[in-house]
């Protein structure tokens, strides 16, 4: 697997800002009226992935000391409870397919602040859509950076050989 190229993140984001903005533009008078809570579901999953690569980091940073023994209290690499792979390697796609999330949200209400930001004088609505447009996009920047982590987290470490498994996953 290939990391998460920050290009590709910001020629979607770009592409989808110019997008919605098109389209918040044409029919906002259509739209039903953006409530605050719309982008808690993104602000859970990014909580939720930064305290996975928090765990998994820390995991795996003791299974590496207590295998050069340098382990807390004389720990050794039996002492560690060790990570399985494949929830390494369904980590690492959970991390890639969220960080695509968060750049397709965030140019979403990008194009939707663009347009209701400047708009808060002369719409009515356009005042709390532009908080909703705010903390949406907070809540996509925060998953795209929890994914970016929780995707470095499940990185193999350099100077791991083929012939050994990383610290901390099983063979």
């Amino acid at each position: 697997m290939t990391p998460v190229r920050r290009r590709d993140l910001a020629v979607l984001v770009l592409g989808l800002t110019v997008a919605a903005w098109l389209l918040v533009r044409a029919w906002y008078g259509d739209l039903p009226p953006l409530r605050w809570w719309l982008p808690a579901p993104l602000a859970v999953l990014a909580l939720g992935e930064a305290l996975g690569a928090r765990v998994l980091r820390t995991r795996l940073r003791a299974l590496r000391e207590a295998r050069a023994g340098r382990g807390p209290a004389g720990r050794d690499a039996a002492g560690v409870r060790p990570v399985e792979p494949m929830l390494v390697a369904r980590l690492a796609v959970l991390a890639q397919a969220s960080a695509y999330v968060g750049a397709v949200f965030t140019g979403v209400w990008l194009g939707v602040l663009a347009y209701t930001g400047p708009a808060v004088d002369r719409l009515q609505a356009a005042g709390s859509d532009t908080v909703t447009a705010l903390l949406g996009l907070l809540a996509s920047l925060a998953l795209i950076a929890a994914a970016l982590w929780l995707e470095s987290a499940c990185r193999v470490p350099p100077g791991s050989t083929d012939d050994e498994p990383a610290p901390g996953v099983r063979a």
